[in-house]
């Protein structure tokens, strides 16, 4: 494993949520995290079929662009009842014609998709937030690192706090949904503790202790 030792690294996304969140966890470690949408940077067009694959295409454009180490994150909603949909195509449900995003409608399709199914009860509605966290350096070196947390969809949404569908999202031995949640609350992790909750935080937490030795 490559440890990073640069202290300014590019957030390789275009989505405020995840870099907003990003910035919130690596924040605390002294890092100053410059994001590809800050940078104009063109998305790259993410044609893999995994996260892994998505991550990598992300962190290592961004890499490239700009010289420097760059850190991206691909994830998304598994729903077992729906064969493991929306999943790396949790981002496209949320897609309206005109290339907007809108997750309300996005929920809305997950619900029916459940509902036709017949799936109405938590135990036959769970499913799996996944993200697969990627930091690349320009010469091409990778270093991968996936979290996941296991629960069950709720309707109708709850809370307003977080981004994409953490409204519908309830993790497993939890009474509230992560929109429910303040960010400290749904990531559940800081430099030396424990635990991590969420997905994302999961992920960061094994790419901290690999790479940064936090």
């Amino acid at each position: 494993m490559r440890k990073l030792v640069d202290k300014t690294l590019v957030v390789a996304s275009h989505n405020a949520g995840k870099i907003r969140e990003i910035r919130d966890l690596i924040g605390p470690l002294g890092f100053e995290a410059k994001s590809a949408a800050d940078l104009n940077f063109v998305e790259p067009d993410e044609t893999g079929t995994t996260f892994e694959e998505n991550a990598r295409i992300k962190a290592l454009a961004s890499a490239r662009a700009s010289g420097l180490p760059a850190l991206s994150d691909d994830s998304g909603l598994a729903v077992d009842a729906l064969d493991g949909a929306p999943g790396v195509y949790t981002a496209n449900w949320a897609e309206r014609e005109d290339g907007s995003r809108d997750f309300a409608m996005a929920m809305e399709k997950v619900e029916k998709a459940l509902r036709e199914k017949g799936a109405t009860t938590p135990e036959s509605r769970a499913a799996r937030f996944v993200s697969v966290l990627c930091l690349a350096w320009p010469d091409g070196h990778v270093e991968l690192f996936r979290g996941e947390v296991e629960g069950h969809v709720v309707w109708p949404p709850r809370g307003t706090s977080g981004f994409g569908y953490d409204p519908v999202f309830q993790p497993k031995g939890y009474k509230t949904t992560f929109g429910e949640m303040s960010a400290e609350e749904k990531h559940g992790w800081k430099p030396g503790d424990a635990k991590a909750l969420s997905h994302r935080a999961r992920a960061f937490k094994l790419f901290a202790e690999t790479c940064l030795g936090a």
